[in-house]
């Protein structure tokens, strides 16, 4: 019930494609508790994550889309020539193709203020939010793999001096990415380095760190913290059901069908997607028009497709 799901269903309504959205949570997905976007297409002056998320809502309402938020999906199995879908409800619904579009979760530090405090002043994306931090001292970052060093030299460019921070005694990043922050004044890197507490009254303002090695205390003051510590791609349900990588994101071939015929991926939850809202988006528009011809060789292109 993300962006790539609700998409996915709009195009199968105007595709005359029956379609039902099923979501474990609620509708909108990341996008719907993005503090701000400012990378959308057509926004100029940005829009507030949860109103991009109602007018895809309101779209997908427009077209009569069956919505059914709040319910997770317990089992999806194939059983020619259906797929059969089990919620945690206990209802089943059967299809002929299903697009999984449960998107991934932001790996989280679990230490006290950081639920307080996500969207005023903790981040998950740097091209997101790093723009509104143009013109700062202090931006802190924390992850040293590749994520974390990429977007730590993203952010550069908006602020003074970025600290890095990470766990392990050393940056898990490859050598390329290590030698450009190393080289890079604007980086101070802390390894062996532990974020125990963030604190705020209603906005960021100091950030708690224990150096592993010495135990010394760190307190930091960063105009933001961006945490890039790893995605979890939300498949649980799926168990050993299809081919997923060692992460457990959807593996998928050129045509976004997953390693059971006439059941597809699209979005974060894909591997190899962008994790990007507009890159999203059109995931599900392609993952639709796959379906379409995959029902077309089929013969049967009214039947229901399943956007969970």
């Amino acid at each position: 019930g993300g962006p790539a799901g609700l998409t996915a269903a709009i195009y199968a309504a105007r595709e005359g494609i029956e379609s039902l959205v099923i979501e474990k949570s609620a509708l909108g997905g990341q996008a719907g508790v993005t503090e701000r976007i400012d990378n959308y297409p057509g926004f100029h002056e940005g829009i507030a994550g949860a109103e991009l998320a109602e007018r895809m809502i309101k779209q997908a309402r427009r077209y009569d889309v069956d919505l059914l938020p709040a319910v997770g999906v317990r089992s999806l199995q194939r059983h020619d020539p259906y797929i059969s879908i089990t919620t945690e409800t206990g209802d089943e619904y059967c299809t002929r193709t299903a697009i999984i579009a449960t998107g991934s979760t932001y790996r989280r530090l679990d230490v006290p203020g950081e639920d307080d405090l996500i969207g005023a002043g903790i981040h998950f994306c740097a091209t997101c939010d790093g723009p509104f931090y143009k013109g700062s001292k202090e931006l802190l970052v924390i992850g040293g793999g590749n994520s974390g060093v990429e977007e730590g030299l993203f952010l550069s460019r908006f602020t003074d001096r970025i600290t890095l921070v990470e766990f392990a005694p050393q940056l898990g990043a490859s050598a390329l990415l290590q030698e450009k922050v190393r080289s890079d004044p604007k980086f101070n890197i802390l390894t062996n380095t532990q974020v125990t507490e963030f604190k705020g009254d209603g906005k960021l303002t100091t950030v708690l760190a224990r150096n592993r090695e010495t135990s010394e205390t760190l307190e930091f003051h960063p105009a933001a913290a961006f945490v890039f510590i790893g995605l979890t791609p939300n498949t649980g349900f799926l168990k050993d059901t299809l081919e997923t990588d060692k992460q457990g994101f959807i593996v998928t071939d050129e045509t976004f069908q997953t390693s059971i015929p006439g059941v597809y991926a699209a979005g974060d939850v894909r591997r190899g997607s962008s994790k990007q809202l507009a890159s999203a988006v059109g995931e599900g528009v392609t993952a639709l028009l796959m379906v379409r011809h995959y029902l077309q060789k089929l013969g049967d292109v009214p039947a229901k497709i399943a956007a969970a």
